[in-house]
């Protein structure tokens, strides 16, 4: 089977919401000899961007995201075990990753987990619909160099300047880069509060972060 037909089939899994399948397809490239970063890359993120673009569109709901998700992250924790060495980078950075409190929308969160971590970051990513105080006390336990946050929604979006607020209240604001995501964030609204930047994508957010590091 050629490449292109593995990344094809990779894709119509998540487009099936196909947890299952998914990992069997993720497993079955590996012993066919199909790099796994390519993969991921080409295959698995390929698909939930897809299903992003139809949930856009209104033909996938809220849960069949979810579903396509769970699926995505199972199949690219089988590849990236089998990363090799010459691609498992030395660890650039600590990053804590969450959604917002009353936000349950976490597919392109999920994206940028799965991004980074190939990319050689450490990411501890604390889910969806998590409270302010969460995100704190994870990036004081990991001695994180970076806490990004999600947000889908205006009605959420909010919570994005109350971190803010929040890591300087606890004295580790400027021990920390802060990067905000999500439908409703921009390159104003992360300036407007105070945060370092804005992912508009995993590239952007990849390109942005390596220079923050710096």
């Amino acid at each position: 089977m050629e490449k292109a037909e593995w990344f094809d089939k990779a894709v119509q899994s998540i487009l099936d919401t196909d947890e299952d399948t998914a990992k069997e397809v993720a497993t079955k490239s590996l012993e066919a000899g199909i790099d796994p970063l390519e993969m991921i890359n080409l295959g698995f993120t390929e698909g939930i961007r897809q299903m992003g673009d139809l949930f856009e569109r209104g033909e996938v709901f809220l849960p069949g995201l979810i579903v396509a998700s769970d699926a995505m992250m199972a199949a690219v924790k089988i590849l990236e075990a089998a990363l090799p060495p010459e691609k498992q980078e030395e660890k650039k950075g600590v990053i804590v990753l969450g959604t917002v409190e009353g936000d349950i929308h976490d597919i392109g969160k999920g994206i940028i987990a799965t991004m980074l971590r190939v990319h050689g970051y450490e990411v501890h990513d604390i889910g969806r619909d998590v409270p302010i105080e969460e995100f704190v006390a994870k990036a004081k336990e990991v001695n994180a160099d970076v806490v990004g946050s999600s947000a889908m929604m205006t009605t959420t979006q909010v919570a994005q300047r109350k971190l803010e607020e929040a890591l300087k209240n606890a004295g580790i604001r400027d021990k920390v880069i802060t990067m905000v995501g999500g439908a409703v964030a921009t390159d104003h609204w992360a300036q407007r509060i105070g945060s370092d930047f804005f992912g508009e994508s995993p590239q952007d957010t990849l390109k942005k972060l390596a220079q923050s590091l710096k």
